[in-house]
């Protein structure tokens, strides 16, 4: 697994399949929340590394502070840290444009993505990304979980420091992340795979459907035939949209 690093930043990526002719590359954002790591894609009803490889060249990561990756934290971050994190991977491999592909958290990583370099994002796949219903306690108590682990890293960090990034990250609505009046003016195509539990409601993937202008849903997809099918449809999806953004 080879690394990108960038001052204090150390980002661990993988690199997985050919680089078919006309096929556009694939990024994942790994479920995990903060702890967002490609070894999580493992317990996935599906590993995106493994079914896309043989018809994209497909790249996972762990995230800053997730995983093998490190990085400096401050009272200032929040998801912009991510993104730039993830435009830098690209710089760094030489990827002008490509696909998302995110699970859980990964989901809002994806939209910052299509908002922040519309360019660069032709299309993304959205696996029961995490949103707002009831539950912002229950996201403060992850993140205060993960930082927990990194307190002893980070001295110079005071309680506000933690409680000001804690807000950024899951101090808002919707998906967290952008905001609605961001997603109802993203142009790329986007799949959505609903949520059905606490942490990805089902209601969050059907308001993102009903606010982006391209989106479609997958209602059904993580068991038998409906995993098949759920499969096959991103598939031919991001092979779709290869061919419009060639």
């Amino acid at each position: 697994m080879p690394w990108f690093e960038r001052g204090e930043l150390a980002i661990h990526y993988e690199v997985h399949g050919a680089e078919p002719p006309g096929s556009v590359p694939v990024l994942l954002l790994a479920p995990g929340g903060m702890r967002s790591a490609a070894s999580l894609w493992e317990r996935a009803p599906f590993d995106p590394r493994q079914v896309l490889a043989d018809d994209f060249h497909v790249i996972s990561m762990d995230q800053r502070n997730a995983g093998s990756s490190s990085g400096p934290i401050s009272a200032s971050d929040g998801w912009h840290t991510y993104t730039g994190d993830q435009l830098a991977l690209l710089d760094h491999l030489g990827i002008e444009r490509c696909h998302v592909l995110g699970m859980c958290i990964g989901g809002p990583f994806c939209l910052g993505l299509m908002a922040a370099a519309p360019e660069r994002i032709a299309a993304g796949v959205l696996l029961q990304p995490i949103g707002l219903d009831g539950n912002r306690a229950e996201f403060f108590a992850l993140f205060d979980s993960w930082a927990q682990d990194l307190r002893g890293e980070h001295p110079d960090l005071t309680e506000s420091d933690w409680t000001a990034f804690r807000e950024r990250m899951f101090g808002g609505d919707f998906v967290f992340h952008p905001d609605r009046d961001t997603v109802r003016a993203l142009q790329q195509p986007m799949l959505v795979l609903r949520g059905d539990d606490p942490y990805h409601p089902a209601v969050a993937s059907e308001a993102l459907v009903e606010e982006a202008p391209r989106a479609e849903l997958v209602e059904r997809w993580k068991e038998g035939a409906e995993l098949t099918a759920a499969i096959d449809r991103v598939r031919s999806f991001l092979r779709e949209n290869s061919a419009a953004g060639s």
